[in-house]
């Protein structure tokens, strides 16, 4: 697996710096106060400006514990854009560095979606198109064949949904600015609620969360105040994947600040997914292209020394219980390629060494 030059690396990272200098800006106007309130017993940001008629509009903005929100609470009217700049930065990126870029389809949602507050209410960037990202996180040159996708998948938390008190714009009013012909898709149980969105040439966007545990909700959308109006589908595993997640840069148009899951979560969470799916259809090729991608994970990791990281998220996820360790065995033994088993037991095997966990081969 080639890596990609450490200047195109460094230059992510200033990138990824000057993406969120950019969005803070816009988010949060000199003329507004930041106010650290309690809820739940919990320490948040939130962002009053005023309203324009003697009142005030509150926004989320995050969790008091996070060091870099604190760092910027305390310099932000220091930022400022450079747009010019990150665009060619992001030329530079994926002409020259060999990162990825999304389709203008995806790269236009997920700018919409981001400058209405998506990422900021801590929604997460799934699927492929946060794979896309993984190239620049990782620094190595992903296969172009891994990273096709005609959709856009968006998880959030349930519980946050319920606790930042604000909200996207509607969320038909995003999708439609970027192509009028979105709609929502009637959901499966019959639902006036929608988790999902299509326009005429079948792009797909689709709003997920954690389960909340109980059967009775698995097939219902569930109400998320913070989304704009959609509703999410509960997914079991999710949480398992979004927990912990990672903040990147979407390289499309001046880039685009977003948050996706720990790449190491993302592999073993595409194991399990996979043996969930039917084997006709799309969903065979989706399955295939689960596998893949955590493939090519389990080599990336490897090779630019994170065993440890994949070794604890696989133990996390074995330690979940039996239909999790099932699921990982049904993977291994009868969906990975003879070359990804290698490789996933060189990287358990690794990663087990390097964090002291015995009996690695009892988890494969």
């Amino acid at each position: 697996m080639k890596k990609i030059d450490l200047v195109y690396q460094t230059m992510l990272a200033e990138l990824g710096q000057r993406c969120m200098d950019a969005a803070w800006t816009a988010d949060f106007p000199p003329d507004g106060r930041f106010q650290r309130v309690v809820v739940k017993g919990k320490a948040y940001w939130y962002f009053d400006v005023p309203d324009g008629s003697g009142g005030k509009a509150r926004r989320y903005v995050g969790s008091a514990d996070d060091p870099e929100i604190a760092q910027r609470v305390k310099t932000h009217q220091q930022q400022k854009d450079d747009l010019l700049t990150r665009r060619r930065m992001v030329s530079s990126l994926t002409r020259e560095g060999g990162m990825i870029a999304p389709d203008t389809m995806s790269g236009n949602l997920v700018e919409a979606l981001a400058a209405g507050g998506l990422f900021r209410l801590r929604g997460i960037l799934i699927g492929t198109v946060a794979f896309q990202c993984y190239a620049g996180l990782l620094g190595v040159r992903l296969p172009a064949a891994a990273v096709l996708t005609g959709d856009a998948d968006i998880a959030q938390d349930y519980a946050i949904s319920h606790e930042v008190e604000d909200t996207l714009p509607p969320i038909v009013d995003l999708l439609q600015h970027v192509d009028p012909s979105f709609r929502p898709v009637p959901h499966r149980s019959g639902s006036a609620a929608s988790s999902a969105f299509q326009n005429a040439t079948g792009y797909r966007v689709e709003f997920l969360t954690s389960n909340r545990g109980s059967g009775e909700y698995i097939d219902q959308p569930a109400k998320m105040p913070a989304l704009g109006g959609a509703s999410a589908d509960p997914l079991r595993f999710l949480d398992f994947l979004i927990r912990d997640p990672m903040r990147t840069v979407l390289l499309h148009k001046s880039g685009v600040p977003v948050t996706v899951p720990d790449p190491a979560r993302y592999a073993v969470h595409k194991l399990i997914v996979a043996t969930r799916r039917r084997t006709d259809g799309m969903s065979a090729i989706k399955r295939e292209k689960d596998i893949r991608q955590a493939e090519i994970l389990f080599e990336a990791l490897y090779e630019t020394r994170r065993s440890s990281d994949f070794a604890i998220s696989y133990d996390e996820a074995w330690k979940r219980g039996p239909a999790w360790q099932a699921a990982l065995q049904q993977a291994r033994r009868s969906m990975l390629s003879k070359a990804g088993v290698s490789a996933l037991s060189q990287i358990i095997r690794q990663g087990n060494q390097e964090i002291g966990l015995e009996g690695a081969e009892d988890h494969q």
